[in-house]
């Protein structure tokens, strides 16, 4: 397949060699063509040498093969990464005053946007307004992703990884894609012969679908102390849900988000309320839960603590070679706010189980969606070294009838899009 990366003049061009070489190795043949912009960051030897082919930059080089027209008509699949805000606005216009500008004019293959910019300009009406524009002519995003930018400054606006770009440009190929003007709208495909939409990419949605929804979240693993000193605590780092708010502020939404003992940065954009314990926590959710429309339960709570709580250090000299902890169990907060729910809310749960089968896990989440009586339940399966404290994570949610309504595999960016986009 000839495939052709576009590269325009951000930070993030560096990346785009990442995505170059990765079409290489996957057998196609790479065309790149990088903005003049994009040469300030990235240097055309190293572009020729990772692409094996001619970097095009000029408009006006190749006049005879009438090149401007000719790259985008021969193109199977076009990535553009990164793709900067003024790129996105350049291309909602139309607006073809360089080479990749008009190839994008001229091809009729699928092309896939790679955003990357500050947190400010991705989340500015005139880029909202731009993406959306083009979502519903058949550009299909990938990212960006919540994360470290340029600086000091951090939250949603860094591209994707260029094995994420490659993976999905590679899905394209393979699902037969539409052509640009399709009108794909960003909807969820669905993979034959299944009932369960799939994602369409690791994108963040850009429609501002939650635009007046109040949202509750709830993130991070509670700790019970034993003494001053120690306590009964667990693995969680609150990423999954710092991604699900970076998502929903993303999209529009008011987001109230209380987190325990997070190991990531807080979400920007939303209101930060911070608790230590189960009770802690449900003290702030209960509190908060009567002006949300959305309610989501994604904290590791402690199910159980210890009845009474040293107040000095607990000493080994003291107690010997052996001690008997009595613990009583805390309250169930998903529960509680499903019980207590009003007729204009959603509840969503999290279910993280040590399943040793895809069709235990589903049985567990089943169960305990009954038991808990919310809406929905994002259920995915932990262990050693999986689910907590990684950036990516696997889960299926289901209704409260048990249905499933959807599987989902990717970065946890990407899979906070997806849960939101189930329950909108």
């Amino acid at each position: 397949m000839n495939i052709v990366v576009g590269i325009t003049g951000g930070i993030a061009a560096y990346k785009a060699v990442g995505v170059v070489r990765g079409f290489v190795l996957a057998g196609h043949t790479v065309q790149v063509i990088a903005t003049e912009h994009a040469l300030r960051f990235v240097g055309k030897p190293t572009l020729e040498a990772i692409s094996r082919n001619t970097v095009h930059t000029d408009l006006y080089e190749g006049v005879s093969e009438v090149r401007h027209v000719a790259i985008g008509q021969a193109a199977d699949l076009i990535v553009i990464a990164p793709t900067t805000a003024n790129t996105l606005a350049k291309l909602a216009a139309g607006i073809a005053d360089d080479l990749l500008g008009n190839t994008v004019l001229a091809t009729k293959a699928p092309i896939l946007l790679a955003p990357a910019m500050h947190t400010e300009m991705w989340m500015n009406a005139a880029t909202v307004a731009n993406v959306a524009l083009l979502r519903e002519r058949g550009f299909r995003f990938i990212g960006p992703a919540s994360g470290q930018l340029t600086g000091s400054d951090s939250g949603p606006g860094r591209m994707a990884e260029p094995d994420e770009i490659v993976a999905e440009g590679l899905r394209m190929l393979g699902g037969g894609a539409a052509p640009a003007g399709h009108p794909l709208g960003g909807q969820p495909q669905v993979e034959q012969g299944s009932e369960h939409p799939l994602p369409a990419s690791d994108a963040a949605p850009v429609a501002r679908d939650l635009e007046g929804v109040n949202i509750l979240i709830s993130a991070g693993g509670t700790r019970e102390p034993l003494d001053p000193v120690r306590f009964i605590g667990n693995r969680s780092s609150g990423k999954q849900g710092v991604a699900l708010a970076d998502a929903a502020v993303s999209r529009g939404a008011r987001v109230v988000f209380v987190g325990a003992h997070l190991e990531v940065e807080a979400p920007r954009g939303a209101e930060i309320h911070s608790v230590e314990t189960a009770e802690e926590l449900r003290v702030e959710m209960i509190a908060l839960a009567p002006e949300a429309d959305l309610i989501i339960m994604a904290a590791a709570v402690a199910d159980y603590r210890p009845r009474a709580v040293a107040e000095a250090k607990i000493k080994k000299e003291q107690v010997g070679d052996t001690l008997t902890l009595e613990l009583v169990k805390n309250a169930d907060i998903l529960a509680e706010l499903a019980t207590d729910a009003g007729a204009h809310q959603t509840i969503v749960g999290f279910a993280a189980e040590t399943a040793a089968t895809s069709d235990e896990l589903l049985a567990l989440g089943r169960a305990k969606i009954a038991r808990k009586g919310c809406d929905f339940l994002v259920i995915n399966r932990v262990g050693w070294h999986e689910g907590f404290t990684t950036d990516g994570n696997e889960v299926v949610v289901v209704d409260k009838t048990g249905h499933i309504v959807i599987e989902v595999a990717g970065t946890k960016v990407s899979v906070a899009h997806s849960i939101l986009s189930a329950v909108v």
